[in-house]
């Protein structure tokens, strides 16, 4: 597989998934920009090779992607916009205010729909392109402590669904990526967490996370990275509006 001469962009590139996501996609030819909140984050993995070029951005904040695309575009559109950027809060419900939800909207689902605003003219222009979500087994299911982040999942994924309708024939499509708990230092916190609230150990604490999925283990940051690059593929023209599942056989 090549996508020689294609430019792409990831959110949330600097570290864990979307480093992967870059440096698969750099792997096969592209050329890779990242953004990001965190500089040192994001130059590090330029220098190792995993992109070719980063600008700072607050995927909230729809001015600050428009801006960091332009800078990154050099007066070229983006054949791939890949919206990984992403966090998660934890708490019961009754705990979780109205400003968790918000936050945790803003920077899963807005941050989702800035990138996708932003990049999708130049691709509808053209007649072809790529937006894939990142989103969560949580966003076709729910998990416990968690209602604001699943919510927010959902929410990606009822956005992919909507807008592959409404590209369907534009030779743009539009997908998620639904990775389970994966090796992150996203997943790691998580495991902290539990283990902190509980008084468990680590092991205990990261066998309650993967005690549905059937594998029994953490999904690497390659394997999302995979799937992403099937999805960028020319063979997969007709795959849009879907949620591709990456868990473990986890239901």
């Amino acid at each position: 597989m090549t996508l020689e001469g294609q430019r792409a962009l990831v959110t949330g590139g600097g570290r864990g998934i979307g480093r992967a996501i870059a440096g698969a996609l750099t792997e096969t030819g592209a050329r890779v920009g990242i953004l990001g909140r965190d500089e040192a984050t994001l130059r590090d993995a330029v220098a190792a090779g995993a992109a070719a070029d980063y600008a700072i951005c607050d995927v909230r904040d729809a001015a600050s992607v428009a801006a960091a695309l332009g800078r990154l575009s050099g007066g070229h559109g983006f054949d791939i916009a890949v919206a990984n950027a992403g966090a998660v809060e934890t708490g019961p419900f009754l705990r979780s205010d109205a400003e968790r939800f918000h936050r945790m909207f803003e920077i899963n689902l807005i941050g989702t729909v800035n990138l996708f605003h932003a990049a999708l003219p130049a691709m509808l222009e053209r007649r072809r392109g790529r937006l894939i979500a990142i989103a969560s087994t949580a966003g076709h299911r729910g998990y416990p402590y968690v209602s604001a982040y699943t919510a927010a999942k959902h929410a990606v994924i009822g956005l992919v669904k909507s807008l592959a309708l409404e590209t369907a024939r534009s030779g743009v499509t539009v997908n998620a990526v639904c990775p389970g708990y994966a090796d992150t230092d996203m997943a790691a916190a998580s495991i902290d967490n539990v283990a902190a609230k509980t008084g468990k150990s680590r092991e205990d604490a990261l066998a309650a996370l993967l005690r549905d999925n059937p594998q029994g283990r953490l999904v690497a940051p390659a394997e999302v990275a995979a799937a992403v690059l099937y999805l960028c593929g020319a063979g997969s023209g007709a795959v849009t509006g879907q949620s591709l599942m990456i868990n473990g056989g986890e239901f």
